[in-house]
């Protein structure tokens, strides 16, 4: 008895585990794209390259040790031992080379602060891409709550019609109102479930929207999102003013927003190559060491077995027909280009914050009337219901009355959500 019971428990659990589904929060979905999304690898991969190239160039304050070794045959001619033939032989050689830069008027620091703040500024634009991917995350998210939320709209817009359908049955068969009420009634209950079944496919585009934005990539994963009952009598009073001012939010944006401090950079990344430029007038001094053997078999040669050398060397470029100077002029123009494109991209950053916390207000206040709109189409609707109850108004009245009702429930969610989006936006506007 006890095996019976255990193994049932073990198959409903099976099964239960294999119809259970995930439910996630926002910030649940935003690790999961941080961890799926391909567009974050991608830059995430571009910024690690960038690092390497960095270890590149660091590695030319090292010295450069290369090591040669040959065998092989030689051949030679007029030798004392028979002058009139080329005589072969078998050959080892090595050879050991060792070059250390000492000094090169700021070339290789240079290339290394080149590679730097390359590097920096592949490292903002993936910080950007990361805090782009959590917008869009919240915006995926509140795009499937309002989806849900219109859903349950249309399901009451369903249960209504069906009760008008109902009713004007019975006052049909009570004679108190004609057949065309009853046809109307119809009409109204198909449009109704019409706009349920859109919500319905609405609703699975958003997620389908939503497995984009995350990066999931299982066509078999299903999973809801975590969402709250609305209250759509109190909405209005659970949104709180945004904690900045514009003037502040924009203060903020210059502060922190990423492509602004991949600008800098990009700026001092250009400084580098214009300090690389002028080196150039300069010359470089490194030390060189080669230690050379090489063995014959049986050959008396003049050339020694074993040879070695070490010197400083100076290598200077006197002239280069001008290519110093014009290079030297155009990374400076290139500076100046760059600061002007950080200015114009913080104008850029100016007008999307504006625009994103004039949003912010404007759907606040969207919802504060819709609000007002809804409690007054339920009035409405209630009193276009007793009217029709007692033959003081027609059909045509009461259901532009409920359409009324509906419309402004579906307008209160839709503002509702449209808020909290612009939230997102105005957030990631100013690098929060």
């Amino acid at each position: 008895m006890k095996s019976q019971i255990f193994k049932y428990s073990l198959s409903l659990f099976l099964v239960l585990s294999l119809n259970a589904q995930e439910t996630y929060t926002v910030d649940e979905l935003i690790i999961e794209a941080l961890k799926n999304s391909p567009d974050l690898k991608v830059s995430a991969s571009e910024y690690s390259a960038s690092k390497e190239r960095l270890s590149i160039a660091t590695s030319d304050y090292l010295p450069r040790v290369d090591l040669q070794a040959g065998v092989g045959k030689t051949g030679m001619s007029d030798i004392p031992t028979n002058p009139d033939d080329m005589v072969t032989d078998n050959l080892m050689m090595g050879r050991l080379s060792l070059k250390q830069i000492i000094y090169d008027f700021g070339k290789t620091g240079g290339n290394i602060d080149l590679y730097r703040y390359d590097s920096s500024s592949y490292s903002m634009a993936n910080e950007q891409q990361i805090s782009d991917k959590v917008k869009d995350v919240k915006r995926a998210y509140y795009d499937v709550l309002q989806s849900i939320s219109l859903i349950k709209v249309n399901e009451e817009n369903v249960k209504l019609n069906e009760s008008q359908l109902y009713r004007s049955q019975k006052y049909f068969d009570a004679g108190i109102r004609t057949r065309i009420d009853i046809s109307d009634a119809k009409v109204e209950l198909i449009k109704s479930k019409l706009d349920l079944k859109k919500s319905l496919y609405d609703l699975k585009l958003s997620y389908a929207e939503l497995d984009r934005v995350v990066g999931f990539m299982d066509t078999e994963l299903k999973y809801d999102v975590y969402s709250d009952e609305l209250d759509l009598n109190n909405l209005y009073s659970t949104l709180l003013d945004y904690d900045l001012t514009l003037t502040k939010a924009i203060e903020f944006a210059y502060e922190n927003r990423y492509i602004l401090k991949q600008y800098m950079a990009q700026i001092k990344s250009t400084q580098a190559r214009a300090d690389i430029a002028s080196s150039q007038y300069y010359p470089a001094l490194s030390f060189n060491a080669d230690y050379t053997k090489q063995k014959v078999d049986e050959l008396v040669v003049n050339t020694p077995e074993d040879k070695w050398q070490a010197s400083l060397n100076l290598d200077w470029n006197i002239y280069k027909g001008g290519a110093t100077s014009a290079n030297t002029q155009e990374k400076q123009i290139l500076i100046e280009k760059s600061k002007l494109e950080m200015q114009n991209s913080k104008l850029a950053i100016k007008k999307e914050t504006t625009q994103a916390f004039i949003n912010v207000y404007k759907m606040k206040d969207s919802v504060e009337l819709s609000q007002s709109l809804l409690e007054v189409s339920a009035e409405k609707f209630d009193q276009a219901g007793k009217r029709y109850e007692h033959g003081l108004s027609d059909y045509i009245e009461l259901q532009q009355a409920r359409q009324g009702y509906i419309d402004s429930k579906a307008s209160l969610v839709v503002d509702y959500y449209n808020y909290y989006s612009a939230v997102a936006v105005l957030d990631n506007a100013i690098g929060k």
